[in-house]
């Protein structure tokens, strides 16, 4: 007896593939996934497919994203009204989102539709053998002890009933055997339909559902190599997605989809719900890889081939071919105030705060055909290292999480501080006369660079006294960048200092 008829013979599976009056082979079931995600730009939580031990496990509810599941199945219909049931759906699927159709037989009705969930365990069975006859078995020393008997209560341990009256309470065992699997429960997730059907025979469904506890994001890896001065260089580039499942179903050879794009979607109230796992990681092999379009307002990535998305389990793909030699330009900014806002014109002569010591170290390249890539980069984790040129190895040197980008735009990525140049910005003179409404302040910003080769720095400064300014005097050329922001391109020499130094005088 095959595994098929055996579902049927036990009324937990599928509806039977195969019987007399079959009108044509039966085929393979097939499977295909559109993946959503909706985390926020970056990695997802290592919690998720890397637990510690002895650590609690997010319930696979939690998990940032959903799919859309579409199944194609041959299934075995009586003409008029039948039941069917269909198994092996995600036992985290949302049943509002489900529909069933026979394509070549549009005159196949649903008249109702059931999501059964009821499943198998021991403390429900327990709970449905209540006052009835189950045996027990203890490990007694070295012995296998049993009691028979009427069950009342499964509530701190197990009680018991004897034949002959006597009550046994027992708080451990090894084994509980109970006559037969009552009615109700069932052993995997189960969609049911009372259908109404014109014809008899085999036919090929189709079901479509929205299905919870599956994600994907992005990673990128970044090798940078500096060229000839300190702020440029070129940069190979490698994206991979990585999916997670925890949908409660195992979904083989699979046509896969991803959607990068912010999808409106109503939240429900969050649920919690205990979850074990186990996971494992398991990589692509050659094949055909990810196609990318455009699709409504996002992108859409379908993977050239099949592939297996087993419960419990994170898959790696790779995204895209390396990308290779892409200029790429390092950037120093010093940013010593931040961005504070006042609602009114700020006359205090310091601004309530210390001022940053610290420039701040940033990667930038345009992602165009002309870099050598040109392609919508899906929200993610970038990673970057360098080469150390004395041993050979690669050598971890930061990272930053970029949002869904567009080609032909530029990604900035912050990669730390910079140990070697520092800032320091000082008010040189100060002059307030609130009733001509006025401020004047004189700012110098030392710039030190302990490098053996010269940098650049952008400097940036924010007018947050008021609106109404203009800068009376300054040591280098400045930038307007936005109505309440400037800033200095400015050239460190090696081992050496710059100074910039800038008079604004503000109105209101």
């Amino acid at each position: 007896m095959n595994l098929r008829k055996i579902f049927l013979a036990t009324g937990l599976g599928a509806c039977a593939f195969a019987g007399a009056d079959t009108l044509r082979a039966a085929q393979a079931d097939e499977s295909a996934l559109t993946i959503y995600s909706s985390q926020q730009p970056g990695a997802i939580s290592a919690d998720f497919y890397r637990p510690l031990p002895g650590s609690s496990v997010p319930p696979a509810s939690s998990v940032p994203g959903y799919a859309m599941v579409r199944q194609d199945r041959d299934v075995q219909l009586s003409a008029g009204r039948s039941s069917l049931r269909f198994s092996d759906v995600a036992g985290l699927i949302d049943p509002t989102t489900v529909t069933f159709s026979v394509p070549a037989n549009p005159g196949v009705r649903v008249l109702e539709q059931n999501f059964q969930f009821d499943l198998v365990s021991t403390p429900k069975l327990l709970l449905r053998y209540l006052d009835r006859e189950i045996t027990v078995e203890r490990d007694v020393g070295k012995d296998l002890s049993t009691v028979t008997g009427t069950l009342l209560s499964a509530v701190d341990g197990l009680v018991l009933r004897s034949p002959d009256g006597t009550v046994h309470a027992l708080n451990s065992y090894s084994a509980v055997k109970f006559p037969e699997l009552p009615g109700g429960l069932i052993t995997q997730p189960t969609l049911v339909w009372d259908l109404n059907s014109p014809v008899a025979g085999l036919q090929r469904a189709r079901v479509t559902y929205q299905t919870g506890g599956i994600t994907w994001w992005a990673d990128y890896n970044v090798v940078f190599n500096e060229g000839a001065d300190a702020n440029n260089g070129l940069l190979d580039l490698s994206a991979w997605v990585s999916v997670i499942n925890q949908s409660g179903a195992t979904f083989k050879d699979a046509r896969l989809k991803l959607v990068a794009g912010d999808v409106n979607r109503v939240q429900p109230q969050p649920q919690a719900e205990g979850f074990e796992t186990l996971r494992m990681v398991s990589k692509a092999a050659e094949a055909p890889g990810f196609a990318e379009k455009a699709f409504d307002e996002f992108h859409l990535y379908t993977l050239g081939r099949k592939t297996t998305l087993p419960n419990n389990s994170t898959k790696q793909l790779e995204l895209f071919d390396r990308a290779k030699q892409i200029p790429a330009r390092r950037l120093l900014i010093y940013d010593a105030l931040g961005s504070p806002a006042f609602g009114e014109p700020y006359t205090e002569r310091n601004p309530g705060f210390a001022a940053n010591t610290k420039v701040e170290t940033y990667l930038e390249f345009r992602n165009d055909a002309a870099s050598g890539l040109g392609v919508p980069l899906p929200a993610g984790r970038v990673r970057v290292s360098r080469l150390d040129s004395a041993d050979g190895s690669l050598e971890f040197i930061g990272e930053d999480a970029i949002g869904h980008t567009p080609k032909d735009e530029t990604v900035r990525l912050k990669l730390g501080s910079a140990f070697d140049v520092v800032g320091e910005r000082r008010q040189a003179d100060y002059q307030v006369d609130t009733k001509a409404r006025w401020v004047e302040e004189e700012i110098e910003i030392t710039l030190r660079n302990h490098k053996s080769q010269p940098v650049e720095v952008q400097v940036r400064e924010p007018m947050y006294r008021w609106t109404n300014w203009k800068l009376l005097s300054h040591s280098h050329e400045y930038h307007k960048d936005s109505a309440q922001l400037i800033h200095f391109n400015v050239m460190v020499p090696k081992d050496g200092t710059t100074v910039v130094r800038y008079r604004a005088h503000y109105t209101w």
